[in-house]
């Protein structure tokens, strides 16, 4: 059983079926840079639900301003 992501899984079998090099490269990276996203986002959720458990102001920001910079890599194309 692997621990790869499912999408850096179907990422690596797009690059080595046939499909055209073009699409399978297209789709590799589109599911490299969500997964990518993913990570960033799930990292920024977690450390803002640690400020807010911890109720400390500074941290709360930083981790506010984390999950804005996470959001909006995950919203552009």
């Amino acid at each position: 059983m692997t621990t790869q992501p499912e999408a850096l899984r179907l990422a690596d079998w797009l690059e080595c079926n046939d499909a055209s090099i073009k699409v399978q490269n297209e789709a590799a990276a589109e599911l490299r840079r969500l997964h990518e996203v993913n990570t960033e986002l799930l990292a920024a959720l977690k450390d803002l639900q640690a400020a807010v458990k911890s109720r400390g102001v500074i941290s709360t920001v930083k981790a506010l301003s984390k999950a804005d910079a996470a959001i909006a890599k995950g919203e552009m194309k």
